[in-house]
């Protein structure tokens, strides 16, 4: 068997098979409302720039986001469910194909990171007064990183215990934001290189304790697949995807909130849809995360019209996260059987998604009062009001759609 070409096999797979998606998400609305929403921000990053002092803490605001993504190194492997049987007894003569991805996870992560720092130039350069060769420094010690973190992330994936790669990522992540910070507020070299030396000692450590052991296939299998999962999702929001696998948990902590459907011939759907919403790890994780992300920056900004974005464009991604609920029980038969209108099935879905929308909205409004920005949250509270009677309309034509 040739290593060299089931990974270049395996890579023009995973090429097509994105190309066949992003072709959707391109072509979609979402790019529309994804341009007018970053030119916004832009056109205020630009303006909240210029009010910038001297004494702002740019360093380390670079140093803890740039390190959260260095720290953060997945491996595209492109494993599959069968390699754990027929390419397990080969996994001596896949040095080359494991280096390879190791490769491809560089490059495609080092550009993420060249385009976060590039973001992050004008807030720099305002606060420090930095020039090319400063950021020239840093891209090359983002890099160099980068690589370090993938091998090191590599090297732990053998362990079998799992907490090994907790304690690896809290441990890099301080390690990362140590030298990143060093290095952006452009302290002595010596403490750079002593951080470094850190985390090179970190390396062989993890490369002399794993010497022996072999590749944990099931793990790297499980981890290609949620990474894969995740791009899937997103493509689930323009075009049916049936590779989606999603994952349900009991989550009995929640069961207060099913008390307030009326028991009824009614509330048939909405209790079936709201018990799939809570349980389903692709609809309530995804809404609380975004609802965590959108509260911080809200907290970050102070223009009325940043707040108004930021709540719009969460709302926005939110509904798009959770409309496809709708196709939950599609190939259910029994689903089908209710004597119900089918009308009650596509009221209750919105019904529902509109009561996610609003709490969504009134903890945004709520981050806004904490903050003393009650005209912000009485805008933003009508905006979400706004945006819930324009998403019932949308969501109507979307559904028919599907």
């Amino acid at each position: 068997m040739n290593s060299q070409n089931l990974w270049k096999e395996r890579y023009l797979g995973y090429i097509n098979e994105t190309q066949k998606y992003l072709r959707y998400i391109f072509n979609g609305h979402l790019v529309f409302v994804m341009v007018l929403v970053l030119g916004g921000l832009a056109y205020y990053y630009s303006d909240w720039v210029k009010t910038l002092k001297s004494d702002f803490p740019a360093e380390m605001i670079m140093a803890f986001v740039l390190s959260m993504i260095v720290t953060r190194s997945p491996i595209n492997t492109f494993l599959k469910e069968p390699d754990t049987v027929f390419l397990l007894p080969l996994e001596t003569k896949l040095k080359s194909y494991f280096k390879n991805s190791l490769v491809l996870s560089w490059v495609m992560q080092g550009f993420i990171l060249l385009v976060v720092l590039i973001a992050f130039i004008p807030m720099y350069t305002k606060v420090t007064g930095a020039g090319g060769t400063d950021f020239g420094i840093i891209l090359v010690v983002l890099l160099i990183l980068k690589f370090l973190n993938l091998t090191m992330r590599w090297q732990v994936l053998k362990y079998q215990d799992t907490s090994v790669s907790k304690w690896d990522a809290l441990i890099r992540f301080l390690l990362n934001g140590v030298m990143l910070y060093f290095i952006c507020s452009r302290a002595n070299i010596l403490f750079a290189l002593i951080t470094i030396l850190l985390l090179l000692g970190l390396y062989m450590y993890y490369r002399s304790a794993t010497k022996d052991f072999v590749l944990k296939w099931e793990r790297l299998v499980e981890l290609e697949n949620k990474r894969m999962n995740s791009f899937y999702r997103i493509a689930n929001m323009f075009t049916d995807v049936p590779h989606l696998k999603g994952k349900v948990a009991r989550r009995k902590w929640m069961d207060w909130l099913l008390s307030f459907i009326p028991y009824g011939e009614k509330s048939t759907y909405t209790y079936l849809y709201a018990r799939t919403l809570l349980r389903s790890n692709d609809y309530v994780g995804l809404c609380f995360r975004l609802t965590i992300i959108g509260s911080v920056i809200l907290s970050v900004f102070t223009s009325i019209w940043a707040h108004l974005i930021v709540t719009f464009m969460f709302l926005f991604m939110t509904a798009l996260q959770l409309l496809p609920v709708w196709k939950a029980h599609e190939w259910k038969v029994w689903v089908s059987l209710y004597p119900l209108p089918a009308k009650m099935r596509e009221s209750a879905v919105i019904k529902l998604i509109s009561f996610f929308l609003l709490f969504e909205d009134l903890v945004f409004c709520l981050v806004l009062l904490v903050k003393g920005e009650w005209m912000s949250a009485l805008a933003a509270l009508a905006m979400g009001l706004v945006f819930l009677f324009g998403f019932k309309n949308y969501a109507t034509k979307k559904i028919k759609n599907f």
